[in-house]
């Protein structure tokens, strides 16, 4: 498999950077390619633009929505690596979901979340988190971004199956950070296709 793993972060020492690396070493370990879109390096536009409104689908899109929809169609699973700022996507992510899965190319309808444009993939997002996984839970965080972003903008993707792994604790100890690691490596050994999941 091909994965491609999309970073959103603009210190490349940051954590989330360290992340996205670990996942990628453990997809490799186990005989899958893989393909790094650093959004800062790269300096993606996030900005949600007039000539994104008029673009059909593929049709009539930026260079840069062209190029990221062209690493996508070649992929055969998605990650995406970002801290949660605000309870949120940070703008870099948010302004390639609001770009890249365009309205023509990643979907057409509103009736069935579930249907897509695009081919089933597995989708992935490795989210490190300051808070408490039970801060988390208890305050019902967990459950809202899983509505949002599991149920909501990801089913229009065809991403399946779809994993939200939140890295609570991760401006904790270095023990911790070490931990999160370990399980940022895991998920990318765990990757396996649509047909395999099954």
């Amino acid at each position: 498999m091909h994965i491609l793993t999309v970073l959103d972060h603009p210190n490349p020492a940051s954590f989330s950077a360290a992340v996205a690396e670990k996942f990628m070493e453990g997809a490799r370990s186990v005989g899958h390619s893989v393909e790094l879109a650093d959004l800062h390096a790269e300096e993606f536009d996030p900005r949600w633009s007039m000539a994104d409104v008029e673009a059909d689908g593929s049709v009539g899109a930026s260079p840069d929505v062209v190029r990221e929809q062209a690493r996508i169609a070649r992929c055969d699973a998605i990650c995406l690596v970002f801290p949660l700022f605000w309870w949120g996507m940070p703008s870099m992510t948010k302004g390639w979901v609001d770009r890249v899965w365009s309205w023509g190319w990643a979907y057409d309808q509103l009736e069935d979340t579930e249907l897509s444009l695009q081919r089933s993939r597995p989708g992935i997002l490795l989210v490190p988190a300051g808070a408490r996984s039970d801060e988390m839970e208890e305050k019902g965080y967990r459950m809202a971004l899983e509505t949002a972003w599991i149920k909501g903008t990801f089913g229009y993707f065809g991403l399946s199956p779809r994993k939200l792994e939140l890295l609570c604790g991760s401006e904790g100890s270095p023990e911790r950070r070490a931990v999160l690691l370990e399980r940022s490596f895991q998920a990318g050994a765990d990757v396996t296709s649509p047909e395999r999941a099954r």
